[in-house]
């Protein structure tokens, strides 16, 4: 964190009150009007808060160089492009709790309608007729819901259902049998549920997986007479083949308020099926959701700018709060053993090993991340690598990492240590926080050690004989290099012996030359922690 104020481009309208936390004095909120001004902002803006209408592709994302964060106030990141993000190092918030509530109730909304052909009777009044007859539903009482997928949303509908005295079937891989009878759910595979369900809601994210989740045949396998629901996501359902099952009666009724391409074309033959309710996305559109999702967005951007907290990113690791408190010095030790791997290794880093002996629970995404951090930092840029993309760019570069981790005994010190391989060669180090607050190095290959990890160390390895010490504090000392700790041990007497020396300022490189040039000095070093 430092003193200079944070610029936030708030690219659409949103509630004034759900950007509270923004306005502590650190940051400067802007509001561009129109493509202009927003390009112009984008040039040295912080963060940008978008909604949906904002398109925030791999060009935009160029556009803005300082750019560390988007916020998208809503559930969905469908607009932005999340893998060129990551790879700027740019983290990705959205507001996944914020319109619950308000996405679970227009789906019930939506069901109610579609059930007892609210809109259509609605139209026919207006037109000036009064024609009950045509406008025959359902009661849902009695009847099965089946939810595609069971997360917030779904279970917030299931809930409703059940005041309605409807029985719930899921399909959702992620939903254990447990889970599910805390819910008063059946867990049940898709085709199950499609056979059983009177009324099927959707309620997925648009991935990869569920495009056209609900194709033809899917959806010829429906109970006849069905009710589809969706206000999930456009792009779940395959629309061409639904109208055509309302058009041919297999289905009783639908009701969307998403679509593949929004608004639909003029042609959509959805528009001319009947027994379907449509409305313009929105899940969102109440005043509370609007509120909860600006404030819950603009609640994590805050935290990341100002307190390094990517918790809630959906491309970072996740450790936050107090937990990130906590871990925030193992971080850093981790980031400065990283550079001391990197400034030991004899040629590219091939392979990573990382393990973390400690309590907290989620550090090893975050504590590797920071490793990486340091240890590709003179190879892409410090600036150009974070705890977003450091993931990224090892795989970029073809680098496996390895975690594991291990409880920490009583009493017993939180560590990390490192193994970096290379073609030819390995390099272990060691490092560990001793009361919490002063960090150490540990162990460097083979050796135990006990220095500082901060400044410039010099790393020798040299015979252990008699003079060597003075001879190294000689020459350091006429090149006028001051040694701030000058740590030397070696496994048996008269052996290899292995020195770090903290000293300040980093040495010219002819020094180091001189040093690796002494008599009985096998190799030399220079690292940069800082």
């Amino acid at each position: 964190m430092n003193g200079d104020r944070l610029r936030v481009v708030v690219a659409e309208a949103l509630p004034q009150s759900g950007l509270e936390p923004l306005r502590n004095g650190r940051f400067d909120i802007v509001a561009p009007k129109g493509a202009a001004e927003l390009d112009a902002a984008l040039r040295d803006c912080d963060a940008l808060l978008v909604r949906s209408a904002t398109q925030v592709t791999r060009e935009l994302l160029e556009r803005a160089p300082r750019l560390r964060v988007v916020g998208r106030a809503g559930v969905g990141t469908d607009n932005i492009d999340l893998d060129a993000a990551t790879e700027r190092g740019i983290a990705v918030f959205n507001a996944p709790t914020g319109n619950t509530i308000s996405a679970a109730e227009l789906a019930f909304a939506l069901l109610l309608a579609a059930v007892r052909r609210v809109a259509a009777a609605d139209r026919s009044v207006r037109d000036g007729r009064w024609d009950r007859k045509s406008f025959g539903g359902i009661e849902l009482n009695g009847k099965t819901l089946g939810l595609v997928g069971a997360g917030r949303i779904g279970t917030a509908v299931a809930r409703r259902a059940r005041a309605f005295g409807m029985q719930i079937l899921a399909y959702d891989p992620y939903l254990t049998e447990e889970r599910a009878r805390s819910l008063e759910m059946e867990s049940v595979d898709l085709d199950t549920l499609l056979a059983r369900a009177d009324v099927v809601t959707l309620h997925v994210p648009l991935t990869d997986a569920t495009r056209n989740l609900l194709d033809e045949r899917h959806i010829a396998s429906m109970k006849p007479g069905a009710v589809l629901v969706n206000a999930a996501r456009g792009g779940v359902v395959d629309e061409a083949a639904l109208a055509r099952a309302l058009t041919d009666g297999r289905l009783g009724a639908a009701a969307l308020d998403v679509f593949e391409s929004e608004p639909p074309p003029a042609d959509h033959p959805l528009r001319d099926a009947p027994n379907v309710v449509m409305t313009p996305h929105l899940g969102a559109s109440t005043v509370e959701a609007q509120h909860n999702v600006a404030l819950e967005v603009a609640e994590s951007i805050r935290d990341a700018l100002l307190d390094d907290d990517f918790s809630r990113a959906l491309n970072a690791p996740s450790v936050g709060g107090e937990a990130l408190r906590a871990l925030r010095p193992m971080l850093d030790l981790a980031r400065r053993l990283g550079r001391l791997a990197h400034g030991l290794s004899g040629g590219p880093i091939t392979a990573l090993d990382v393990e973390y002996t400690g309590d907290v629970d989620d550090a090893l995404p975050v504590l590797s991340a920071s490793v990486l951090t340091g240890l590709l930092a003179d190879v892409v840029g410090s600036g150009a690598i974070n705890l977003v993309n450091a993931q990224h760019l090892a795989r970029q570069r073809g680098m496996q990492v390895r975690t594991t981790r291990t409880s920490a005994a009583s009493e017993s010190p939180e560590r990390v240590k490192l193994r970096a391989h290379w073609k030819d060669g390995s390099a272990v180090v060691g490092g560990a926080m001793l009361g919490h607050a002063h960090p150490r190095i540990i162990r460097i290959d083979n050796f135990h050690v006990d220095i500082r990890p901060a400044g410039t160390l010099i790393v020798m390895r040299n015979r252990d004989v008699p003079g060597v010490i003075g001879r190294v504090g000689t020459l350091l000392g006429e090149a006028g290099v001051n040694i701030g700790e000058y740590h030397q041990t070696r496994r048996e007497e008269g052996g290899e012996a292995l020195a770090t020396v903290a000293v300040d300022g980093a040495p010219p490189r002819e020094v180091a030359e001189e040093l690796a040039g002494l008599a009985d000095v096998l190799s030399v070093r220079v690292v940069r922690l800082d």
